[in-house]
């Protein structure tokens, strides 16, 4: 760690794994709870962004003979945080493809930054140490997506409390959580009034997009922040291998 390059690197993988892999599990939830798809309607909504990771991680990883890894690993996390900006401003009614350009752009990213990742938390310790260097970016990915997925979670969940609220002042207990966990897709098989059951299905679509929208944002700024990281820390100096 008292190399900057691999303190640099280790930012790129949290932030990759806290912004974009964390807020995969939301986005799933919207397309199955909101959008009401099944499991593999929703999966084949997710190939143009998995796709282009396949696609262009082989040729991230060419370009990086040529390319600084600074460069790659700055310019793929700020195409992710772009693209995580691209889908934020979903309202209710909107299709799946209003996240469309948003998975381009944020697969392209994601197949940019995660050769440079690799190839970096290797290249920056000594080669007896090559394990550890790897090990301890693995460590920095799942520690992300553990900490995105809870820090996005409790923001989600607070945003979405808040505007049922507003809504709904009379909402049954535990609404809020019905909704986060399912969408209003789940609270329309709640067994609830009838003068309430339209009311609070429309209501828990406002208050899922709401809270979705933040945190589409919240995982952008995510994303940008561990861009700049990666681009200013890991210096081609500091590489070893």
């Amino acid at each position: 760690f008292r190399r900057p390059a691999f303190n640099g690197v280790s930012a790129v993988a949290f932030a990759l794994s806290a912004g974009m892999f964390a807020i995969l599990l939301y986005i799933t939830i919207y397309l199955q709870g909101v959008l009401d798809y099944s499991p593999l309607e929703a999966g084949v909504r997710f190939l143009p962004l998995t796709l282009l990771g396949f696609l262009v991680a082989p040729i991230s990883g060419s370009l990086s003979h040529r390319v600084p890894i600074r460069v790659l690993l700055g310019v793929g996390l700020t195409l992710v945080g772009v693209g995580l900006l691209s889908m934020h401003g979903v309202a209710p009614g909107d299709g799946w493809t209003t996240l469309l350009v948003g998975f381009l752009l944020a697969g392209i990213g994601i197949g940019t930054t995660n050769p440079g990742i690799g190839q970096a938390a290797i290249a920056v310790v000594p080669v007896e140490k090559s394990g550890m260097g790897s090990g301890i970016n693995t460590t920095f990915r799942q520690v992300g997506i553990a900490t995105g997925v809870a820090g996005l979670g409790a923001v989600f969940q607070s945003r979405v409390d808040s505007k049922l609220h507003e809504l709904v002042p009379n909402a049954p207990e535990g609404l809020g959580e019905v909704v986060a966990s399912g969408g209003s897709r789940a609270v329309a098989e709640l067994p609830l009034p009838p003068l309430l059951h339209e009311k609070a299905v429309h209501a828990a679509d406002v208050a899922f997009v709401s809270g979705f929208n933040t945190i589409l944002l919240i995982a952008a700024i995510i994303s940008f922040v561990g861009a700049a990281a990666g681009f200013l820390l890991t210096r081609s100096k500091d590489l070893v291998q």
